[in-house]
C-alpha cells in the first residue's frame, strides 16, 4: 500500500506539472502572438506603391502597379488601372486574424532558423467552425515581433505560404516584399485574368518544380505611415 501510494503521488504531481508546462506554452504562444499584434496596431493608417508579379502555372498576366490603401480597424483598398491579384491573408486579413487571442488556440511547435534568425514556430487553431482559416503556422522573430514566414491553410484559398522581407519600416511590421506560394487549384483567380487551370500539359514545365504550385511577389516601396487617409479613398 506504501508503494501504491508513493506510485500514485508522483503519477499526480507529473500530471500536475505537465498541465502547467502545457498552460505556460499556451501564454508564451498568445503573448507572441500579441506581440505582433501589438507592433501592426501602431499603424494606424497606410499607403503606398506596390508591384504585383505573377509566376503561376497557365496564367498569363504581366506585371501590374498599384496602390494600396488601409486605415483601422478594417479598411482596406487597392487602386490599380489593371488587374491586381493581390492575397488578403498577407495584408488586412492578417492583423484580424491575430488582433483576438481568445478566438483561437495557439501552441509552440519549436524553433526554426530564418536567414540570421531564430524564429519561434506557433501554431494556432480557431475555436469556431465559421472562420475561413483552418489552420495557422507563423515563423515569429520574438526579439522583434514581427512575422517571418506564416502558412495558413483556409477553406477559400488551400494553403498560402508567405515569407515576409522586412526594410524601413520594421519598426511598423510593414514588409517591403512578401513572396506568397499558393495552391493553383484552389487559389481564387480575379475574373479577366487569361488562365488555363485545368490544362494538364506543362510543356514549359522545369524538373522538381510542381505545376501545382505558383507564386506572387509583391514589392512594396513609397510608405506613408500615419499621415491620415480619408474615408473617401475606400468608397468604390
Amino acid at each position: 500500500m506504501r508503494l501504491d501510494f508513493k506510485f500514485l503521488r508522483f503519477f499526480i504531481l507529473n500530471g500536475i506539472l505537465l498541465l502547467c508546462l502545457q498552460a505556460m506554452a499556451q501564454k508564451t504562444a498568445n503573448q507572441l502572438m500579441y506581440g505582433v499584434y501589438q507592433k501592426m496596431n501602431l499603424t494606424k493608417d497606410y499607403s503606398a506603391d506596390v508591384n504585383i508579379r505573377v509566376d503561376l502555372p497557365f496564367i498569363r498576366m504581366l506585371p501590374v502597379d498599384a496602390q494600396v490603401y488601409y486605415k483601422q480597424p478594417d479598411k482596406f483598398r487597392v487602386k490599380s488601372t489593371g488587374i491586381a491579384i493581390l492575397p488578403k491573408q498577407g495584408f488586412s486579413d492578417f492583423s484580424k486574424t491575430i488582433s483576438d487571442t481568445n478566438s483561437y488556440s495557439a501552441f509552440i511547435a519549436g524553433n526554426e532558423k530564418i536567414g540570421t534568425v531564430t524564429a519561434t514556430i506557433v501554431n494556432i487553431i480557431p475555436n469556431a467552425d465559421t472562420s475561413d482559416l483552418v489552420l495557422g503556422k507563423f515563423w515569429i522573430d520574438p526579439t522583434r515581433n514581427i512575422v517571418l514566414r506564416s502558412q495558413l491553410t483556409t477553406k477559400s484559398n488551400g494553403t498560402i505560404l508567405i515569407n515576409y522581407f522586412y526594410g524601413a519600416q520594421v519598426a511598423y511590421g510593414l514588409p517591403d516584399s512578401l513572396q506568397f506560394t499558393v495552391d493553383v487549384k484552389k487559389f481564387k483567380i480575379p475574373k479577366g485574368v487569361s488562365a488555363d487551370i485545368n490544362n494538364t500539359k506543362t510543356p514549359e514545365s522545369t524538373p522538381g518544380k510542381d505545376p501545382k504550385k505558383g507564386n506572387i511577389y509583391i514589392t512594396i516601396k513609397n510608405y506613408k505611415v500615419n499621415k491620415g487617409i480619408d474615408d473617401s479613398v475606400f468608397k468604390n
